[in-house]
């Protein structure tokens, strides 16, 4: 087992580590925020994730994770994980990566020039080429980097750095044969469970996250640019998806049509990798992804349209339930959330808008105070105009459309996830609405 730092305590951090640390590794986690190293410390993370703050619970009592805020305590670590975000840049279409190179350069002060470094950030191709200048200028010393992408899904982070279905390994030209080892030695659990290890150049690797990410990015937009269609011809979109995924060229995960992708992966990701390929002259290859943007956004103004026409064409003075401002369920993460900006978008239309959100509803408040949030979906549907079902979290999908009935004021449900069930939202008395579907 090795003595292992991560630099970088946020959503991907703190499940690295703590994942590493129940494995036996000894991990110190680093992160600038005192706050978050303060709860994290007390296994109250500052962000929700199914399991995580049981696990930290666990391994924290072993002694072999802590977190601190300061860097010098890893001094002495084998092996160093940058795990810092990269979000998208204030005004541009890139990624922000000054937090990514001031945490090298941290660590380049403190770190014994025999370590590896590992980064796991999601960055613009090249990025690790150049954080290899920057940390060989610090120890003067040719550096030991390799390129180690997450591929987590929110929601099931633990279960996905304890099975990912790929391990990928960037190495420099000739990289060497020990530092693969060591990276070997790391994930043990994980190869002695048949994981496959993908080895390749730094270059490669750094491609590999962003370019999976746009593939789904662009599936998804595909099945709702089809939505789109569905809705100008009375087709089913739901029934087409099935149709066409069960064609095994295409499958049918990423197939779900609805209001589209959020979070704070694909939408920056796609973002990036275009200012990215533009700087490398070759912004005409990815233009198709201004489009799928493009088609993602449409879907948010289309749940609008439709609020709009629930309610005789105007919104101001109506009540609107929303349920869900997460940009997902099993997550309170609110970045980029169509959810979040179809509730926005509907208040600045003038309605009086509730929210609830089993987990978002605190996060969302924090970056959208102007909205109301109730405590319970029946405090949200209240004498309700019109409900928007926005985030497909279980708790929506087992109400009983009977009981919700009594409680608004006229009975509209627009269900912009396609997931309630249509026949017994309609049976109990709803005018029920999904994107790409025919109305009954």
């Amino acid at each position: 087992m090795r003595k292992i730092s991560v630099i970088g305590a946020g959503y991907l951090g703190a499940v690295h580590a703590a994942v590493l640390a129940s494995e036996g590794h000894e991990v110190t986690a680093v992160d600038t925020d005192a706050a978050r190293v303060s709860g994290l410390s007390a296994c109250d993370p500052p962000f929700y994730e199914p399991g995580l703050a049981q696990l930290l619970t666990q391994v924290l009592r072993t002694g072999r994770l802590r977190f601190t805020t300061n860097v010098e305590e890893v001094a002495a670590c084998d092996v160093h994980f940058i795990c810092v975000g990269t979000p998208q840049r204030h005004g541009a279409l890139a990624a922000e990566t000054s937090y990514l190179f001031g945490a090298a350069t941290a660590l380049a002060g403190v770190m014994h020039p025999e370590s590896l470094v590992v980064g796991k950030s999601t960055v613009p191709v090249g990025t690790a080429a150049r954080l290899a200048s920057i940390l060989q200028e610090t120890l003067e010393r040719p550096v030991r980097l390799m390129w180690n992408p997450e591929f987590l899904r929110e929601g099931f982070a633990i279960h996905d750095t304890r099975h990912p279905d790929r391990l990928v390994y960037g190495v420099a030209e000739g990289g060497a044969e020990e530092d693969v080892a060591l990276l070997d030695e790391v994930y043990g659990a994980q190869l002695d469970n048949g994981v496959v290890r993908l080895v390749m150049d730094w270059a490669t690797a750094e491609l590999v996250k962003v370019a999976a990410n746009s593939f789904l990015a662009t599936k998804i937009s595909f099945i709702n640019a089809m939505a789109e269609i569905c809705e100008a011809v009375g087709g089913d979109v739901v029934k087409l998806a099935d149709a066409i995924g069960r064609d095994d060229r295409i499958g049918q995960r990423f197939l779900s049509s609805g209001l589209g992708f959020g979070g704070g992966c694909l939408p920056k990701d796609i973002r990036a990798f275009r200012a990215r390929a533009e700087e490398l002259g070759t912004a005409h290859t990815l233009d198709f992804l201004a489009a799928v943007d493009d088609v993602n956004t449409r879907r948010r103004a289309r749940v609008v349209e439709l609020a709009l026409k629930a309610c005789g064409g105007a919104l101001e003075g109506r009540r609107v339930a929303v349920l869900g401002a997460a940009f997902k369920p099993e997550s309170d993460d609110i970045r980029d959330s169509p959810a979040l900006d179809v509730a926005q978008q509907v208040r600045r239309l003038g309605a009086h808008v509730a929210v609830h959100d089993p987990k978002a509803a605190a996060s969302a408040k924090a970056v959208a105070p102007e909205l109301s949030y109730a405590d319970s979906v029946v405090g949200a549907c209240a004498g309700a105009d019109v409900v928007l079902h926005l985030t497909e979290w279980q708790e929506y999908l087992r109400l009983d459309p009977s009981d919700l009935v009594r409680l608004v004021r006229r009975p509209n449900v627009i269900d912009a996830r396609n997931r309630l069930d249509a026949a017994r939202w309609r049976a109990a008395g709803w005018n029920y609405q999904a994107l790409g579907r025919p109305s009954a």
